[in-house]
């Protein structure tokens, strides 16, 4: 496969004393060099996942360390066959991770320790450690770590509330947190440090730095990792213990295949084996095929 292209995965919270005109200025910078992909932008940092050629990936890492904000700001490399996104979006938004807490928590002070992924790995088999899954339950569902707690939780900012629920009794045991490439564990070591819990650290760069470590290799994740762009789904574990752990909606058959329901009032993102995606054409329940061919104006 050729891999003129790059996907470029990054973060780091830190004080922009104007963020929306730096969202402004960053938007041009992006148009101009002709890259597609999601940036975030707040008063707490930067927050993007974004693709483009080799030369203009390297212009757009040597332009951000050129930064006295982003010298040191680390870049996790995909190569990529072409680009992983149809769109550009720079947009400003009040936090990076939707949270909405009650105190206000800056990760590099009020966080948790972080681990490399050798320590990482060498914490998955021991007893007196928690690991808990900080992403949401559908990217639990196409892949985690061994043993690891799934919240079921639809979005980031009902940790708090889950934490108190029930996690109460494990204050005394060491808690491990983490998510595609950190920004989300970061915060949830900080939200679990505010909530008393004093053990607590995160995989350091997340599942994308874990897969691309030479030495442990993505060993004790099964399944694949959701991404948010045009793959949606990768492998992390390069070894022969890689399964999958996604089950069809459908027929609960294993695959990694996450489609949209067809239903434009659904659009339920839910995996698929490709023996059903056929047979249910690419609708999640026969409700919603009846549905959208009864207002299309379509017969069965």
């Amino acid at each position: 496969m050729t891999t003129d292209y790059r996907i470029l995965l990054y973060y780091k919270y830190v004080p922009i004393s104007d963020p929306e005109a730096f969202t402004a200025e960053h938007l041009q910078f992006c148009k101009d060099l002709g890259i597609r992909g999601r940036i975030l932008i707040a008063e707490e940092g930067i927050n993007g996942t974004l693709s483009g050629t080799i030369e203009q990936t390297d212009r757009y890492m040597e332009a951000m360390h050129a930064h006295p904000l982003f010298s040191d700001l680390l870049f996790k490399i995909d190569e990529s066959a072409g680009h992983a996104f149809k769109k550009l979006f720079v947009r400003h938004k009040k936090e990076l991770v939707t949270l909405r807490y009650d105190k206000k928590l800056n990760p590099h002070t009020d966080g948790g320790g972080r681990l490399t992924p050798q320590q990482w790995h060498d914490h998955l088999d021991r007893d007196d450690v928690l690991i808990l899954d900080g992403r949401s339950n559908y990217e639990y569902d196409l892949g985690h770590f061994r043993n690891a707690i799934k919240p079921d939780l639809e979005t980031f900012r009902e940790f708090p509330e889950w934490i108190r629920n029930n996690l109460a009794e494990h204050k005394n045991k060491r808690i491990l947190t983490y998510c595609t490439g950190g920004i989300r564990c970061e915060m949830l070591t900080a939200v679990l440090k505010n909530e008393g819990f004093d053990d607590v650290f995160q995989l350091d760069g997340g599942i994308v730095t874990y897969g691309q470590d030479p030495e442990v290799q993505g060993r004790g994740f099964d399944g694949n990792c959701y991404v948010f762009d045009e793959r949606v789904s990768v492998r992390i574990n390069q070894t022969d213990e890689h399964t999958l752990v996604g089950q069809c909606h459908h027929c609960g058959e294993k695959t990694d295949r996450y489609i949209n329901c067809k239903d434009d009032t659904c659009h339920l993102q839910h995996l698929v084996c490709d023996e059903c995606e056929s047979n249910s054409r690419g609708y999640c329940s026969e409700e919603c095929e009846t549905h959208d061919l009864a207002t299309s104006g379509s017969v069965l």
